[in-house]
């Protein structure tokens, strides 16, 4: 009975996906991703995804670990708050960033005062990215530098070296792994972004127009080339979420599903 359950759940997980490549040959796959609107939506894709990961990085990195070294009362409810983009729909993050930093929104009217309009713009998209994958790298991270060993970290500093020092000499090196995991699982999402990234930055062409945005505007219009940009999403992730495992694996540590790795950060703080 529970094999069979097992085959009738693979069965339903990869029967959409293998029919997106048995829709048409990889001839005519390869050829539609040749299109103007793919090759445009790939370049915006690529370099607003890329643009998002590194805010990630920056602003997140030691944001997991001030959280993952803090037992304090307030890092589980910083946690969570963090964690909130997790369980919103995409349409709610993306009319909640249009209402923050729309023409007329909170944040809105102060910045248009400045000559700075964000929605529908490439910086919208940045931001839709970053607010819905933050949580993805935020969690992984959270995890791994609780995994550090805290003996290290105190031998460091009696040896007097600062907190940037024992952050950057040993909690980094030591938290890579779980760190470049979490990254891989946090550009996955944002390259599969869709909802709040329609809401807030529009469908343009060759400026805010992602392959995700791309595929539902081709829908109506080019089913082929609809169907060739899903293929090259499905391979792309596929190949991310892959080489994430596969980190997460080497490295005992951060061993076991991101599921895992999440329950543990909550024990940490």
């Amino acid at each position: 009975m529970a094999g069979l359950a097992t085959a009738v759940l693979l069965l339903f997980v990869l029967l959409p996906i293998a029919a997106i490549f048995a829709r048409t040959s990889p001839v005519k796959l390869v050829a539609q991703l040749h299109s103007k609107v793919a090759l445009d939506a790939l370049r915006v894709s690529l370099r607003t995804t890329t643009i998002a990961l590194v805010a990630i990085l920056v602003l997140g990195t030691p944001a997991a670990y001030v959280l993952a070294t803090r037992t304090r009362r307030w890092t589980a409810v910083m946690t969570t708050l963090l964690e909130l983009p997790l369980v919103l729909p995409p349409a709610v993050a993306g009319l909640g960033l249009l209402v923050a930093f729309g023409r007329n929104g909170l944040l809105g009217r102060p910045l248009r005062a400045f000559g700075v309009s964000l929605p529908f713009t490439e910086t919208a998209v940045v931001l839709a990215l970053v607010f819905v994958s933050l949580p993805f790298f935020l969690r992984q991270a959270v995890a791994a530098f609780a995994a550090v060993d805290p003996v290290l970290l105190a031998a460091s500093r009696t040896l007097g070296v600062g907190a940037a020092g024992t952050f950057f000499r040993v909690a980094l090196p030591v938290a890579r792994p779980g760190l470049s995991a979490g990254a891989g699982l946090a550009w996955a999402r944002a390259l599969g972004e869709f909802g709040a990234t329609l809401m807030f930055a529009g469908s343009l062409q060759g400026r805010t127009q992602t392959l995700p945005v791309a595929i539902f505007a081709e829908l109506a219009q080019d089913f082929d080339v609809a169907v060739a940009i899903s293929a090259l999403l499905v391979a792309v992730s596929a190949g991310l979420f892959v080489a994430v495992k596969l980190l997460l694996r080497e490295h005992s540590p951060w061993a076991g599903s991101w599921t895992e790795g999440s329950s543990s950060t909550s024990v940490a703080v």
